[in-house]
């Protein structure tokens, strides 16, 4: 059986259309499934009975369970997911008043080996289909009911342009007025900067925001912590941002997170200011590292925190501290399945 999350909604139509029916039904379908939640092909009411049965023996709808789930005090979700083949991934859900933003992973594991995250102690396994991250989608929109899910983020595991055409596959759907309807402006896709991808994705006919992992200025400490930087060096990735910016007229956000003794000081900051001085339409996002025992990572002081947020500010960078979320639930990406896998041994 395949499942019918993979299908686009032409895709679908023409099914629909091989099979004899109508393809006006797609969008019924569609509806059914993203704007209301149907994971059963039985409940799809306004359908005939004859095509509910020949969807349900062709198609499934969800095809992931819910393995673990916690909530934090200030109402964050994580979700700990089991794929069919038994791999494991993270979905965060993020309430901040009226916004509800789903944090979703793009892979299981990673293969980046960035030295201040979880996601990649267990390797890289494999990407996530469309139908799987549109899973997560899902669940996160079912378990927002009192406030509707109104952000995503690629932000979980797994760096989303290394999947590059299963996250387009899937960002169009969570786009598409037919289905969950969310604006392509407040949807982000994050990345340690591989550049093909961010080149192919300022060709797309998509307003969608873009954030790059920077996490140091210099390509020394870059390529310690982000071994992709030997790959594509920070002259590169800033070059390839400049193109960006002029041919989308989008802004990106550089995600910097500070660790205690590492990139935190006077220096780091200076250095970052330097870098992003020339780049318009750059905006920095500062956060304060979660403690990862495993990676021995731990965050720097408030007063330094506040320093450096401070340096950035008077250098005239935008520049914004994302504020602490879910840290009495193992929230950074990889925390809860390594927790997860170690409680199963």
């Amino acid at each position: 059986m395949q499942d019918i999350k993979e299908l686009s909604l032409k895709e679908l139509e023409d099914k629909l259309l091989s099979w004899g029916s109508p393809k006006y039904h797609a969008k019924q379908i569609f509806n059914w499934i993203y704007r209301k939640g149907a994971f059963e092909f039985n409940s799809m009411s306004d359908l005939p009975q004859a095509l509910r049965a020949t969807l349900a023996d062709s198609f499934y709808i969800l095809g992931m369970e819910l393995a673990e789930f916690q909530k934090s005090t200030d109402g964050t979700a994580k979700f700990l997911f089991q794929l069919k083949d038994n791999n494991l991934i993270e979905a965060v859900s993020i309430p901040a008043g009226e916004r509800v933003t789903g944090c979703i992973s793009s892979q299981v594991g990673c293969k980046f080996a960035c030295g201040f995250c979880a996601s990649a102690l267990k390797g890289f396994k494999r990407n996530l289909s469309a139908g799987e991250i549109l899973d997560e989608v899902l669940y996160l929109k079912n378990n927002s009911r009192k406030e509707p899910l109104t952000h995503i983020v690629f932000m979980g595991t797994g760096e989303p342009l290394d999947n590059y055409e299963n996250v387009l596959k899937a960002i169009r759907v969570i786009n598409s007025p037919h289905a969950f309807n969310i604006g392509a402006r407040r949807i982000t896709i994050s990345t340690c900067g591989i550049i093909p991808g961010i080149k192919k994705l300022q060709d797309e006919d998509l307003q969608v925001e873009l954030s790059i992992s920077l996490h140091a200025a210099s390509d020394r400490l870059r390529s310690e912590i982000m071994p992709v930087n030997k790959k594509y060096p920070l002259a590169e990735l800033i070059s390839c941002c400049h193109e960006y910016i002029a041919k989308t007229n989008r802004q990106i956000t550089f995600e910097c997170i500070l660790i205690k003794g590492l990139n935190a000081d006077k220096e780091s900051a200076q250095k970052l200011a330097a870098l992003l001085k020339d780049l318009r339409l750059a905006k920095v996002n500062l956060i304060a590292a979660n403690p990862i025992p495993e990676l021995k990572i731990m965050p720097p002081g408030k007063t330094e925190i506040d320093s450096f947020k401070e340096h950035l500010f008077k250098a005239g960078i935008n520049v914004t501290l994302r504020r602490e979320r879910g840290q009495d639930i193992s929230a950074a990406c990889g925390q809860l399945r390594l927790k997860h896998e170690k409680n199963q041994l």
